[in-house]
């Protein structure tokens, strides 16, 4: 079965040869794009988020074929720069693992709130664990980011670093 759909605004298409092939697999397997993570293959995670249709789903429990002709966005194609900078500058990432699905969580939080409050961002990621980190970096670094992208001077590493203890 071949699945066309546009990633990272891209025309794509893979053959699949199972109907229940998650689109996680396909991105890594198939098309080779390694920005989406496997962790858990369960969805309790958020390691695999993705923007469908401009929504975040765990691409680990959507089928591939569920996504033709559909719109797909991975950390690649979903995150701004100044998410990325905050994340580098506030010191939110550590080991790296759950990174491209909270930069996908924080880019869909910051595309629908200019300012999010702290309990707002713990909303909204909610659905993705990290073991490293304790969370404040991430905060952190979500605030920064929503600073820069309101036209705020950018984020130095140095002030991130001399804020945290």
């Amino acid at each position: 079965m071949r699945v066309e759909m546009r990633i990272d605004g891209e025309t794509a298409a893979a053959d699949i040869d199972r109907p229940g092939e998650s689109l996680l697999s396909t991105l890594r397997d198939r098309l080779g794009l390694y920005g989406t993570k496997n962790a858990c293959e369960q969805g309790e995670c958020g390691s695999c988020t993705v923007l469908l249709d401009g929504d975040p789903v765990c691409s680990c429990l959507v089928a591939t074929a569920q996504c033709e002709g559909r719109e797909v966005k991975t950390v690649v194609g979903a995150v701004p720069r100044p998410v990325r900078d905050a994340f580098i500058a506030c010191g939110a990432v550590q080991c790296g693992f759950c990174t491209p699905g909270l930069l996908v969580s924080v880019a869909d939080l910051l595309d629908r709130e200019d300012d999010p409050s702290d309990a707002v961002i713990r909303e909204a990621l909610a659905g993705n664990l990290c073991r490293c980190t304790g969370y404040e970096k991430i905060i952190d670094a979500v605030h920064a980011a929503a600073e820069a992208m309101a036209g705020a001077p950018p984020v130095r590493a140095a002030d991130a670093t001399e804020a945290t203890p």
